[in-house]
């Protein structure tokens, strides 16, 4: 088995009217300095987001999702940030922001298998 490591989550959220504060989280992403991994996954309930706000644009959440994804990725499709090393894109995505998509506070736990760790809290917090 693993050694054990140090990692830090964060749950993503959707929250249509920020003035509500009403979200529903959506996604998950995962960093482990020790071990240099950065992953996330995501799925996206509709008919969820339109019970908080049925004016919502789904294909706008989408896209800024696949841009968390490619940000998470290292992929030229995520610009600028996208080229910064796995600490700095993780710090990035998990800033506060004011805005529909948005990062719970950092959270932190030790486990041996990342990937594993990663569907576990999507599991948990997402579906």
């Amino acid at each position: 088995m693993q050694e054990k490591q140090l990692f830090e989550y964060a749950i993503i959220r959707v929250m249509p009217r920020v003035d509500r504060e009403e979200f529903l989280n959506v996604g998950v992403i995962v960093y482990c300095h020790a071990l240099r991994w950065l992953g996330m996954r995501y799925a996206v309930d509709e008919d969820r987001l339109r019970a908080l706000d049925p004016k919502l644009d789904i294909a706008e959440v989408l896209a800024h999702l696949k841009g968390f994804e490619e940000i998470v990725a290292g992929s030229k499709a995520g610009g600028p940030i996208g080229q910064l090393d796995k600490a700095s894109r993780f710090r990035w995505l998990t800033a506060t922001r004011s805005t529909i998509i948005q990062a719970s506070k950092v959270h932190p736990g030790f486990c041996g298998d990342m990937e594993g760790e990663l569907q576990r809290l999507y599991q948990t917090m997402v579906l």
